[in-house]
């Protein structure tokens, strides 16, 4: 890798709902059966990797001929569809690896880590819990945070994924479990930083929350991290739209140290939405806006219902 020209590109992307077709007796994975209304099947599961790996190395700038060396991942059922992922068809050369924990989540989905292990040396990870409590005072399981930490451009670094609870019952009602997501994640970097007080962290996720939510903010003052994506979120600018009205759920954020010229072999340079027309409707009311593999029951056969973020590093 030529490292004078090339950034190296870091991204996250929901990936909605990769299932296999086999049914889990532990989870509600019961919508993607063949079987099921959605009807699952192997044809359209092959289709869905296609389509994903046909993306996952075009995430980055327009002229950066090099695909993404790290890319956090949402909504992956287990080990087995990432590892059929990496190796389909258009995928299978750009040699990724991946890191996966199976979590509690009630639906089944967790989030995950590839990397390309010839650039990014691993050398720990590990998953943190979100304890929640429902109404009953009964926990209430959702997906793991994890860490990975590792070696890139000679530079240790900390990558934080993370899948913060939905707004399925109502922004307000569930606002608390997103602050306890964020409060997790600030007590993960808080003992990163009492090993290393100029640690260099990167907390990257579908959060759930907008930049200017409330969840999102406590993660920037109270861990001292900055958020490029403040200023990518706009009238016209999100990573999934509801209600014709876009969100920017997917963020990437990062210990201010990326900015140290001095001190860093990792410089911060862009941050984006990845929102190539080939991931969008080209048509109809819905045009411009995530191709979807599922609209409620029914089959889309697109990519997912969110775009990948991501931001740029140059090394120095």
């Amino acid at each position: 890798m030529d490292n004078n020209s090339n950034p190296y590109t870091i991204a996250f992307y929901n990936i909605e709902n990769l299932f296999d077709i086999k049914n889990n007796p532990h989870t509600h994975d019961n919508d993607f059966l063949p079987t099921s209304q959605k009807r699952w099947t192997p044809k359209r599961y092959q289709k869905k990797l296609l389509k994903l790996g046909s993306i996952i190395p075009k995430i980055g700038n327009e002229d950066n001929q090099i695909a993404p060396v790290i890319i956090g991942l949402a909504e992956v059922e287990n080990a087995n569809v990432i590892s059929d992922l990496i190796n389909s068809k258009n995928l299978i050369e750009e040699n990724y690896d991946f890191i996966h924990y199976d979590s509690m989540d009630e639906r089944g989905i967790d989030v995950a880590l590839l990397y390309k292990p010839d650039i990014f040396k691993v050398e720990h990870s590990e998953t943190f819990s979100v304890y929640l409590e429902n109404e009953k005072g009964m926990q209430d399981y959702t997906r793991d945070i994890l860490l990975v930490q590792g070696l890139l451009n000679n530079e240790n670094i900390n990558i934080i994924v993370n899948h913060w609870s939905s707004r399925r019952e109502g922004v307000k009602e569930t606002e608390f479990k997103r602050i306890a997501g964020a409060n997790a994640v600030n007590a993960i970097i808080k003992t990163l930083k009492t090993e290393n007080s100029d640690a260099k962290i990167i907390v990257m996720g579908d959060f759930n929350d907008n930049p200017n939510s409330k969840s999102i903010k406590l993660l920037e003052e109270e861990s001292n991290l900055y958020n490029p994506f403040k200023t990518v979120w706009s009238r016209d600018n999100g990573s999934l739209s509801h209600n014709f009205q876009w969100n920017l759920f997917d963020q990437i954020l990062f210990t201010t140290n990326f900015f140290d010229t001095n001190n860093s072999k990792l410089i911060f340079s862009n941050a984006k939405v990845f929102n190539s027309k080939i991931l969008t409707q080209n048509h109809g009311k819905y045009k411009g806006q995530p191709f979807r593999t599922f609209v409620g029951k029914k089959y889309k056969g697109g990519y997912s219902d969110h775009f990948p973020v991501f931001i740029e590093l140059k090394p120095s």
